[in-house]
């Protein structure tokens, strides 16, 4: 009797949450609606358009950033009824030290006034917070930084500029604003995928996880679930961008999306090709990127021992590495000093040299100077370093793969060749000796056709893609106003 009672108490109160839920669903909505649209009318300006990048790490100063200032830059020369927005976690610093660092050390200044949306809740993108399932936890913590932002102002237009696919459908629907998203590089890929399913130990994949079969299913299924998600918020753009042909091929499968544009970074090859290409350069090998762990400087530095142990005394004297990058936390100051000890190790600390959040002055000096820049990130979505070391009129040894295989470098044939492309030690040592054992009018032919293959990226291709790509947000605003 007992049993029959809590039975037909329990069949009761489902009853009533089965037809209560969708009132309250309903209801909900409405009210997140209300809230929205008030939100709307108190924030947006008569006659402006605002137009909101979210880009957390906007002081960061790499090449994610010369993408979002050179936005910037275009939009408000071509509209001048647009304000923009950035929306940034770099509490820490003001809106003029922003500024004055990204014309420091990226070259780049807006022409009108750019006002600042201040974040605190940054610490919920941070990988070192999800210690397991990072890509998931930083996905979601996304979410917490988006709703923060807004929270505080809902723009006509907006714009993920930094990869946070998560923030998308957050600002659509209950924002209420047009969306778009520039790709830099797919939270996964299919290659991620790949690499777990063949049991390939990788930065991405600890070598743990890849020799046990059963972690190595769980890791792929994990992978699976997490890009169903990841294509779901995409698929919520208005206006897709990438920046490459090979984060076109990605974005096209996991979001299902047929028309990507491809808008190719704009790289400072205008600074760059100033640089004299001097018959006097020093033995001098250079690198320009972020000390985050998927560039792979490690392989840097044991390439460069390969190269040195088969070299004489007096063949090696005056070799040099220099590492020239950001540090954008602690994480990225303890992978220098990992860096560090790692040519402690392999005794070549004395001809190794790391330059950290230099000003661009120096940039361009250390690159004049060089005669190699090299690149060792597997799978660089496109590669900004790669083009502006071309520019400066080094020669390129980069990654085979990515961005440099498919659309920067071109090795064959010969006569044709811009630069030279490897993808492990033994290959990177190769590449450097033969570099080094060209002759002054080799190089320069080489570094010659570099130059003038950069020009593809330069600043004005980037603005007339860019701009083509955003037209249709604009005018779709311009409509309504």
């Amino acid at each position: 009797m007992l049993t029959g009672l809590v039975s037909d108490v329990a069949g009761k109160a489902l009853l009533i949450i089965t037809l209560a839920l969708p009132p309250l669903l309903f209801s909900l909505w409405m009210l997140l609606r209300a809230v929205r649209d008030y939100r709307k009318k108190m924030c947006r300006r008569k006659g402006r358009i605002t137009i909101g990048f979210f880009h957390p790490y906007c002081n960061a100063g790499g090449g994610g950033e010369r993408v979002l200032w050179c936005a910037i830059r275009a939009l408000q020369i071509k509209y001048p009824q647009v304000d923009c927005i950035v929306y940034t976690g770099d509490i820490d610093a003001t809106d003029e030290e922003i500024l004055s660092r990204a014309s420091d050390r990226l070259g780049v200044e807006p022409i009108r006034e750019v006002e600042f949306i201040y974040l605190n809740t940054r610490h919920w993108v941070e990988a070192k917070r999800y210690p397991v399932l990072t890509l998931l936890g930083q996905s979601l913590g996304s979410l917490v930084l988006g709703w923060n932002a807004l929270r505080k102002f809902i723009p006509d237009i907006y714009i993920d500029s930094m990869g946070y696919a998560f923030t998308l459908p957050l600002f659509k629907y209950l924002g209420g604003c047009q969306v778009a998203a520039y790709v830099h590089y797919p939270t996964i890929s299919t290659d991620m995928l790949q690499k777990v399913e063949r049991r390939e130990s990788s930065y991405n994949n600890q070598s743990a996880v890849a020799r046990s079969s059963t972690l190595s299913r769980l890791k792929l299924l994990y992978y699976k679930l997490f890009a169903f998600c990841y294509g779901r918020a995409g698929r919520s753009c208005d206006v897709v961008m990438v920046n490459s042909s090979w984060t076109m091929g990605h974005i096209a499968d996991i979001w299902s999306c047929s028309t990507a544009h491809i808008v190719y970074p704009p790289c400072d090859v205008t600074e760059f090709m100033k640089l004299p290409l001097s018959e006097n350069k020093l033995k001098q090998i250079i690198s320009v990127a972020q000390f985050r762990p998927e560039k792979d400087h490690k392989l840097q530095i044991r390439a460069f021992h390969k190269y040195m142990s088969g070299l004489h005394s007096t063949q090696s004297r005056g070799l040099k590495l220099v590492l020239v990058g950001g540090c954008r936390n602690e994480e990225d100051r303890q992978r220098v000093e990992e860096l560090r000890r790692l040519a402690e190790e392999l005794e070549v600390s004395e001809s190794v040299e790391f330059c950290l959040n230099v000003p661009f002055s120096v940039l361009k000096e250390k690159m004049a100077e060089s005669t190699v820049g090299i690149h060792t990130m597997w799978n660089e979505h496109f590669g900004i370093g790669v083009v502006e070391l071309m520019a400066g009129g080094t020669i390129v040894l980069a990654h085979k793969s990515g961005g440099p295989l498919m659309d920067i470098v071109t090795t064959v044939p010969e006569e044709d060749r811009t630069g030279y492309l490897a993808n492990d030690i033994e290959s990177y040592s190769e590449c450097l000796e033969e570099i080094f054992r060209l002759s002054i009018v080799e190089r320069e032919e080489i570094c010659k056709r570099a130059r003038y293959s950069a020009l593809r990226f330069d600043e004005e291709m980037f603005d007339k893609s860019f701009l083509s790509a955003c037209a249709p947000l604009v005018q779709s605003i311009l409509v309504r106003k």
